[in-house]
Formats: C-alpha cells, structure tokens, sequence
C-alpha cells in the first residue's frame, strides 16, 4: 500500500468509528481532500488510492493544476474551499463543482451572472461565521436565513452550511450551533471540520469534511 492510500484509509477509518459512535452511516460523510500548495504528483497519488473530492482555496491556483487533472480524471469533483473575490465569480463558475464560501449577496449576484453565462451553476453552501471573528470570511449567524433564502431563489443549488470555528477554542459548540442554524432553516448539508477537528464535526453532523495535512503529511 502506497503512503497516499495508507494515510488516506485511515483518515477513512477515523469518519467511520465518529460516524458508527453518532449512529451514523460512515458514507453519509464526504471527505474532500485539500489540495491547495499540494503537487499534481501529491494528488494523483491520493486519485490513484480512490480519492475523488478534492478541495482548493484560491481561483489561481487551481486554473494552474486542474485543468489538466480533470481531463484525466472526469470524475472527480472540485471544491473551492477559500475565500472568493466577485471579480473570479466566472473563472470560479467555469472551474468548480461546488463552493462553500458563499458569505454576501453580490458574490451571489457575480455567481448568478456568471453561471447564466457560462450555463453552468455550481452547488454553493453558505458559509457562516460562526464565532464573529472580524478577520474572518462568512455571513453572520443573524443573516444565514435571509442568504440561504436568496440562494434557494437563484438558479444554484443550496446544498448546505460551512463553517470554520474560531481557532483555539473547542470546536464542539461551533460545530453543533451549526447544525442547530442548519435544522432551523432545513437544511441538512453541513461542511465542517478539518484535519484537527474532522472526528468531532462527524459526530456533531458534518456531511462534509475537509482535510488537507492528514491525507497529505505523515
């Protein structure tokens, strides 16, 4: 077993056991690689032990590696991750399967306009900050109703929540008042957790799970 496969079936081994402990099922949760500063080699190494979802943080970055990997690989599905300026909306649109950092009204606008162009309309989560950290990307938790009300209205679909919680603090609460936000607006899609949290978040209902250094790092 390569080194790629090894890291990869025991970050896979860690979902199940939250995911059995929350009376889950194990593949009721996505695990989406992230990709960003990672080689095409380093991904294709992961591709190659059966990885399918793969996560970027800027536009730039992945216009520089992906096209040429997705003509490789069809399959996979790509998520942008990070924060997104308006003015990379269409180049975003073109290039993604799926964006969590949905967090103001004129993104929405620049993602609508391009998707009408592009006729193409990616799967978005709102993304939500849920410690009101000034520094930090995400609609607050009093207008989460009102965005995921827009996106309902929009031709992309709303396929959830995503949060990052405050770094230092345990993650546990954040996590579950997500949820809560998530429940009392019906929906059930929630991207949560990363390489040091991603066991807490399966067992607070992440569907969803973004990890970079645990898949890619011994």
């Amino acid at each position: 077993m390569s080194d790629a496969a090894s890291r990869l079936q025991t970050v896979h081994e860690t979902i199940a056991a939250a995911a059995r402990l929350a009376r889950r099922e194990p593949n009721s949760v996505t695990l989406v690689a992230v990709s960003k500063t990672r080689s095409a080699e380093q991904i294709e190494a992961l591709i190659a032990a059966g990885q399918r979802d793969f996560g970027e943080n800027r536009v730039q970055e992945a216009l520089a590696k992906w096209p040429s990997l997705r003509a490789a690989h069809p399959d996979v599905t790509l998520h942008c991750i990070g924060q997104l300026q308006s003015n990379k909306a269409a180049e975003a649109v073109e290039l993604f399967d799926v964006i969590h950092s949905l967090d103001r009204p004129s993104l929405l606008q620049a993602l609508i306009r391009s998707g009408d162009k592009a006729g193409r309309y990616p799967s978005v989560f709102v993304q939500v900050n849920i410690g009101d950290e000034p520094q930090k990307g995400g609609c607050a938790i009093a207008d989460t109703g009102a965005l995921a009300a827009a996106v309902r209205a929009s031709p992309l679909p709303l396929a959830g929540l995503m949060t990052i919680p405050p770094l230092g603090p345990e993650p546990s609460p954040y996590f579950a008042l997500l949820a809560k936000l998530a429940d009392e607006h019906g929906l059930t899609g929630l991207s949560m957790g990363m390489s040091a949290d991603y066991k807490a978040a399966v067992m607070l209902g992440a569907t969803i799970v973004r990890v970079g250094t645990a898949l890619f790092e011994d």
